[in-house]
């Protein structure tokens, strides 16, 4: 039974890592610290799969406990965070050129940085990973009025450092 239990996490593990890490790194901004993220959300969960009802629910499981351990970090003293070349100009616009694509991904991470990691963890499970305030609220421990303010807060700070941005602009306001 070891054996087989095993088994399933293993392939849990190789399955679903990469959409994990890709959601660590939105809340972190930094890969070494979504990769520390996701190796304790995964430790975790293996500690405590045996105890999950059925193996679908790890991914759900992981994820909080990842949402949890950043909620963590945010209580711990802040240190200031620069990104190399914060002295480049901002471009927008939309064109297939790959150097004005790396810009705009470039502006846009700093962007996200420059919310607090909890308007950010709030972003990354509304728009990158959609799920509801409701579901948002739950999985960060905060209630619904939280996300609500936070998100909005968040998406006003985003659009005005990176006005370009219209889409998550239009998405929030047809939400209000």
């Amino acid at each position: 039974m070891d054996d087989a239990r095993d088994c399933a996490y293993a392939d849990f593990v190789r399955e679903r890592s990469h959409a994990l890490l890709r959601s660590a790194f939105l809340l972190t901004g930094d890969q070494h610290l979504a990769e520390d993220l996701v190796q304790e959300a995964l430790a975790r969960t293996h500690r405590a799969w045996s105890r999950l009802e059925k193996p679908s629910n790890a991914e759900a499981y992981a994820r909080k406990v990842m949402y949890h351990a950043q909620v963590s970090l945010w209580r711990r003293p802040k240190v200031a965070e620069s990104l190399p070349g914060d002295d480049l100009e901002r471009h927008g616009g939309s064109t297939d050129d790959p150097a004005e694509a790396a810009v705009r991904r470039i502006t846009l991470q700093r962007a996200l940085l420059s919310l607090s990691p909890k308007q950010r963890a709030v972003i990354v499970l509304r728009y990158f990973e959609d799920h509801t305030e409701v579901e948002a609220a739950q999985m960060l421990g905060v209630s619904v009025s939280t996300v609500k303010t936070q998100c909005g807060r968040a998406l006003d700070r985003l659009r005005t450092l990176v006005p370009d941005l219209r889409v998550l602009a239009d998405v929030h306001e047809a939400g209000r």
